[in-house]
C-alpha cells in the first residue's frame, strides 16, 4: 500500500508490549494508570489502549472530555489554573479534579462537590535532564510546598498528585524518592484514599526492572491504605510510532544535507524545545544532515550515517515519533501535516486521518 508522505505510523504490535508492562504493573503492584492525554491523544488506537489502561488524565476541558468520550473509564482533570468556566465543563466528565493550589482549591471546591478532589504537591525534589521540565525549578508554581498549608485543607482532599519526574529510567532514584516521600508527608498521605505520582517514569524502557517497580509502589500502597496511580505518556506509547518522510532536494554546504517533506519546527517540536535529534540509528560511511522543509534556519533533525547515499525520493524514517507530536503539530509555514496511520494487530495498514488545506483554513480566521 502506498502512502503519501509525510506520516505517522503508528504500530499496533509495538504499543501492545508497552500495554502488557502497564497491566503487568496494575496485578503485581494494584497501581492502576491512567494515560497522559497531554501526551498523546490520538484516539484512533484507542479501542486498544482502553483494555490495559484504567483511564486518562488531563489538562483542559477539552481532553476531560476527550478520554470520557473516547475511553470512558476514569477521568482524572488536574490544571495549573482553571477558570470557572473550565470548572463547569471540566466537572461534567472528571471522576477527580485536582487543583493545582489551595487558593484554586478554596475558590471552586464547592462547585465540583460530586467529584473527588484532589491537590497537587511539590515535594521540591525532582528527576529531569531539562530545566524546562524541571517542576521543582526556582519559583516553580506546580503544586504546593507548604505543609502547615496542605494540613489546614486536608480535610477536603480525598488525594493528592505528585508529579515530579521526567523521562526518569532510573528505578534507585524513584525509590529513594518514594522513601522521601513516605517520611515527609506520612501524617497526611495516612489520611488519603489514593495518591497519583505522576508520569516520567519510564518504566517501559527495555531492561527496566519492572518487578523491583511493583513491589515498591505495592509497599508503599500498603504503608498508607491508598490506591496509587501512574499517569503514563511515553511509557505508554514509546517505540509505537515512527514518522515516514521522503527526500525532496539534496544540497551541499560544506557536507551533503537532505531536506525531507517535514518540518521538526512544525511535526516534532519536541525535539527542537529540548535541542535534542531524531533518533535514528547512525550506522554507515555516507554522511547527511536531515533537515526540515521550513523556512526556519534551524530545522534540522540531525546528522546521522547511512549505509548507501541518499536521493531524492528516499524514504527517511523518524522512530520514536508518538509522544509530544502529534498533539503538538502545527500549520506553521503552512505546511501540509503528515497522515495519520495505523498498522493494526492483525496487521491492516489504515490511513485513519488526512488533513488538507480545507484544515489549514478552518484553524484560521
Amino acid at each position: 500500500m502506498k502512502i503519501e508522505t509525510p506520516y505517522y505510523l503508528i504500530d499496533e504490535k509495538q504499543l501492545l508490549k508497552n500495554l502488557k508492562v502497564i497491566r503487568r504493573i496494575r496485578e503485581k503492584s494494584g497501581a492502576k494508570s491512567v494515560l497522559a492525554l497531554k501526551c498523546f491523544s490520538t484516539w484512533c488506537v484507542f479501542d486498544l489502549m482502553k483494555q490495559y489502561l484504567d483511564g486518562t488524565t488531563s489538562s483542559s476541558s477539552y481532553e476531560a472530555r476527550l478520554g470520557y468520550e473516547k475511553i470512558g473509564k476514569e477521568v482524572h482533570a488536574y490544571s495549573v489554573a482553571y477558570s470557572k468556566e473550565d470548572i463547569k465543563e471540566i466537572s461534567k466528565f472528571s471522576d477527580k479534579i485536582i487543583f493545582n493550589s489551595i487558593s484554586q482549591l478554596k475558590m471552586f471546591s464547592k462547585q465540583v462537590c460530586d467529584c473527588q478532589i484532589g491537590l497537587r504537591l511539590n515535594p521540591q525534589i525532582s528527576y529531569s535532564h531539562f530545566d524546562l521540565a524541571d517542576p521543582s525549578r526556582k519559583y516553580s508554581r506546580l503544586g504546593v510546598s507548604d505543609k502547615k498549608s496542605i494540613l489546614r485543607v486536608l480535610p477536603k482532599l480525598s488525594g493528592v498528585m505528585f508529579h515530579f519526574n521526567c523521562e526518569n529510567a532510573d528505578f534507585k532514584n524513584f525509590s529513594k524518592n518514594i522513601d522521601y516521600l513516605s517520611r515527609t508527608y506520612g501524617k497526611i498521605l495516612g489520611s488519603l484514599n489514593w495518591v497519583s505520582l505522576g508520569g516520567g517514569l519510564y518504566f517501559t524502557k527495555q531492561g527496566y526492572p519492572v518487578d523491583k517497580f511493583c513491589r515498591k509502589l505495592k509497599s508503599f500502597s500498603e504503608r498508607f491504605n491508598v490506591q496509587v496511580y501512574l499517569e503514563p505518556g511515553e511509557s505508554a506509547i514509546t517505540q509505537s510510532c515512527e514518522l515516514v518522510t521522503k527526500v525532496l532536494d539534496i544540497v551541499h554546504n560544506k557536507m551533503d544535507i537532505a531536506i525531507v517533506d517535514a518540518s521538526i519546527e512544525a511535526h516534532m517540536l519536541d525535539l527542537l524545545v529540548y535541542r535534542e535529534n531524531a533518533k535514528i540509528k547512525s550506522t554507515g560511511r555516507y554522511k547527511y544532515m536531515i533537515a526540515g522543509r521550513s523556512c526556519l534556519a534551524g530545522d534540522v533533525f540531525g546528522t546521522y550515517n547511512f549505509k548507501s547515499r541518499l536521493k531524492v525520493g528516499s524514504i527517511i524514517r523518524f522512530p520514536d515519533a508518538a509522544g509530544y507530536t502529534m498533539v503538538k503539530k502545527n500549520w506553521f509555514n503552512g505546511l501540509k501535516m503528515p497522515a495519520i496511520v495505523v498498522k493494526r494487530l492483525n496487521g491492516k495498514v489504515e490511513v485513519v486521518r488526512e488533513f488538507k488545506y480545507d484544515d489549514f483554513v478552518n484553524a484560521l480566521s
